[in-house]
């Protein structure tokens, strides 16, 4: 080891812990956050500055984008060049910055896509005319200077805004910790708070939102947040606001003419696109981007038909795309004492404000220093008239002449240097006169100066006039209207699903599938090797469809969810988590109030309405008891409880008819109550209940099913079997004792 090495030895914690914190110093103080004063990051401050030495104001003839940032990292931003291009084509782009600083010549991207833009190479850019307002003042004494990053050159520190463009265009931006989100503004708002304030410095946050009504920002689309969140997002510097595209209606179409800040039409085609795929969109027809230069976004939707409403269409696209977005607020930025904090609007403007006032009185006080230097060559000039031929003779016979006329005239060094550096035409008696004119207006604006330095109230009216001034030259109408709506809400799933008649067949094994129309035949069907039909319910694609396993418990889905019948569909168990060794014994679809007998085939059963069958969990909800080797009947659809019949059937060829009222209505399910007499011993020997319908009084009929024999009773039939509930029933004709299903047509 060298003993001569100087090094320091410290805990790895240590160095860590410190190094960390100067990389977030770093990133929080000279790269994420903007600063109060001229509402710049670093980057975009050196951009500018480099810019305006170049020349490159906004009369001065473009020059190449990569020669500016040349300059940049070269000079001031050791960075990356494709980062420092990429921070000035943000300022030149009129669809991101509300008031652009760079005016680009070339392809700077497209409110489509934002980040298209040409290689620096290709580009060629300057400065705007609102830059201005963050150069005029620069070279009067108003900022200070640091040396850059090689020590070669000097660059300013901020830049002497004339407006608060903190607010103006606003700034974003993730530091370590903490996070800045600043909207734009309109100038002429903020002007305007900016005066009342200095009119009233007690002036309410409230007061000020009068002038300052919210954010501006540069696409046309509507601010739907009401006054009281914006009033109290201006008051805490936190907060949100929402935005929302512009529609008009032509020719029975959707013409969207205005998106939200930083939202892309090709964005909001695909979203639509992808909803329309999804079949989640039955109220459209098509799509079209016409966006060209005259237009830059004109999204056209045509509907399916002139009956739909067009104003729920948009509520619905405004909750389920960026056609409605929102937008966090957090106004976190460097203060004048070098330390980040979240600001609220009152504080904003008054620290800008003291900003504002010391750039001006440095302004005044580098010119006050001008001028009297300049009276004070002047007044070595007016003695240089008034002895010129005592001036001559020192000039000419005196060895070292400076000092003898600094004693004869007792100037001083510098003007005895600017006496003797005046050329003899300059002491003609015309300059004499110009002079004398020029000493006195220099003299009338010394004073002007004064009076405005040591007066508080005079100041205040200068920069109010500036303000002013700046207003009217620079700012512009409000963009973004302020409308205050609700936020969207997207209309409820079966809204968005075209009403038609289907039928969900359930497999033995459990596979479901739905197969367009009534008229399907569920036992031709395909079905996968070892299984068959089981069970099958008619409704239309708008209802939900419930699931009961043989444990009683039920599942729900919503029926235009499933899988199409052309194929084998799909296992139920992949829906729901039914418990282990239960199957699934029914399946049911029907209106939410319609009400349903359900039973096992043990033979007890009860009335409940079909809302009571539905449940959003996949384990679904415990609604029928059941006995041990029990299952359940497919339901039977009641529709008029006080004079339908139900019909039971068991294997054994037992008929027992009775009245529907005799059955308890349980909402929460249960076991319910015996329906038909299965003596114990028959139930040991296998019998059970086949199945349930429900016939209307005086005009219903069934069919049983024996195999391939089957039994048609009419009204007249059933009659015969007419009981009170929980009878052992009447006995079928020869031939079926042995039924396997029951079916029912009113």
């Amino acid at each position: 080891m060298n003993p001569q090495v100087n090094y320091e030895q410290i805990p790895l914690k240590d160095y860590a812990e410190r190094a960390y914190l100067d990389y977030s110093m770093y990133v929080v103080l000279d790269r994420a956050l903007p600063f109060i004063g001229d509402g710049l990051k670093p980057v975009q401050r050196r951009i500018i500055y480099s810019m305006s030495e170049l020349g490159l104001d906004a009369g001065a003839k473009p020059k190449k984008s990569a020669r500016t940032v040349g300059d940049v990292i070269g000079k001031f931003h050791p960075h990356g060049d494709s980062a420092c291009y990429e921070a000035m084509v943000l300022m030149a782009q009129p669809f991101s910055y509300r008031y652009p600083l760079v005016d680009g010549q070339g392809n700077f991207g497209s409110q489509d896509d934002p980040k298209s833009f040409a290689a620096m190479r290709y580009t060629e850019s300057r400065l705007t005319p609102v830059a201005e307002l963050l150069l005029e003042e620069l070279g009067q004494g108003t900022v200070e200077w640091t040396p850059n990053f090689d020590g070669t050159l000097q660059e300013p520190s901020w830049l002497p805004a004339r407006v608060p463009h903190v607010l103006l265009n606003g700034s974003t931006g993730i530091a370590v910790g903490m996070a800045t989100d600043i909207p734009p503004h309109n100038l002429r708002e903020i002007a305007s708070a900016c005066i009342h304030l200095l009119d009233e410095p007690e002036v309410s946050v409230a007061a000020l939102c009068e002038h300052v009504r919210g954010p501006d920002f540069p696409t046309p689309a509507e601010i739907i947040t009401s006054r009281n969140d914006l009033v109290a997002m201006y008051a805490t510097g936190n907060g949100s606001v929402r935005c929302r595209a512009v529609y008009t209606k032509e020719q029975g179409n959707i013409i969207i003419m205005a998106l939200p800040y930083q939202v892309s039409p090709s964005k909001i085609i695909e979203q639509i696109a992808n909803q329309m795929r999804a079949k989640k969109l039955p109220m459209l027809e098509d799509l079209r981007d016409e966006s060209d230069h005259q237009n830059a976004v004109r999204l056209v939707l045509i509907p399916r038909s002139n009956r739909i409403d067009l104003d729920e269409m948009m509520q619905h696209l405004f909750a389920t795309t960026d056609l409605e977005k929102s937008y966090r607020i957090n106004l976190n930025m460097i203060g004048l004492d070098g330390r980040p904090q979240v600001k609220n609007l009152k504080q904003i403007l008054n620290e800008w404000l003291r900003f504002r006032q010391d750039t001006v009185t440095k302004r005044l006080q580098h010119r006050l220093a001008k001028v009297e230097r300049r009276l004070h060559l002047i007044e070595a000039l007016r003695i240089a008239f008034l002895n010129l031929d005592e001036v001559i003779r020192i000039v000419r016979s005196e060895e070292e002449p400076k000092p003898v006329l600094m004693q004869r005239f007792k100037l001083d060094d510098e003007q005895a240097d600017y006496i003797l550096e005046t050329r003899l035409r300059q002491l003609a008696r015309l300059e004499e006169m110009k002079l004398n004119a020029e000493r006195d207006e220099l003299e009338e604006e010394r004073a002007k100066i004064n009076v405005t330095l040591n007066s508080k109230a005079r100041l205040k009216t200068l920069i109010k006039d500036e303000l002013k001034a700046d207003a009217k030259k620079y700012g512009d109408a409000r963009r973004s209207p302020l409308i205050a709506r609700e936020a969207a809400q997207a209309l409820d799933e079966t809204a968005l699903v075209a009403s038609e008649p289907i039928t969900v067949v359930l497999s033995e094994k459990g596979w479901v599938r739905a197969a367009k129309g009534h008229d399907i035949d569920a036992t031709t069907l395909n079905y996968r090797e070892g299984d068959n039909f089981h069970n099958a319910a008619k409704g239309k694609t708008t209802q939900q469809v419930a699931f009961i396993d043989s444990s009683g418990r039920s599942y729900s889905t919503p029926a235009h969810t499933l899988p199409s019948a052309r194929g084998n569909g799909e296992p139920l168990t992949g829906r729901f988590m039914p418990a282990p060794g239960a199957r699934f014994d029914a399946v049911a679809m029907a209106d939410a109030a319609t009400k349903l007998v359900l039973a096992s085939d043990f033979g007890y059963g009860f009335v409940t309405k079909f809302e009571a069958l539905l449940g959003n969990k996949k384990s679904g909800k415990q609604l029928i008891n059941m006995d041990d080797d029990a299952h359940v009947l497919a339901p039977a659809y009641v529709a008029d409880s006080a004079r339908d019949r139900i019909v039971v059937a068991t294997n054994a060829g037992h008929l027992l008819m009775f009245s529907v009222a005799e059955l308890p209505e349980l909402d929460n399910g249960g076991k319910g109550n015996k329906l038909i007499e299965i003596p114990k011993a028959k139930l040991s020997q296998g019998e059970r209940v086949a199945g349930i319908a429900v016939v209307a009084e005086g005009k219903g009929e069934v069919t049983l099913w024996a195999g391939q024999r089957k039994l048609i009773l009419k009204w007249a039939d059933l009659v015969e079997y007419n009981g009170n509930r929980a009878q052992r029933g009447s006995s079928l004709p020869r031939g079926f004792q042995r039924v396997d299903r029951i079916e029912a047509s009113n």
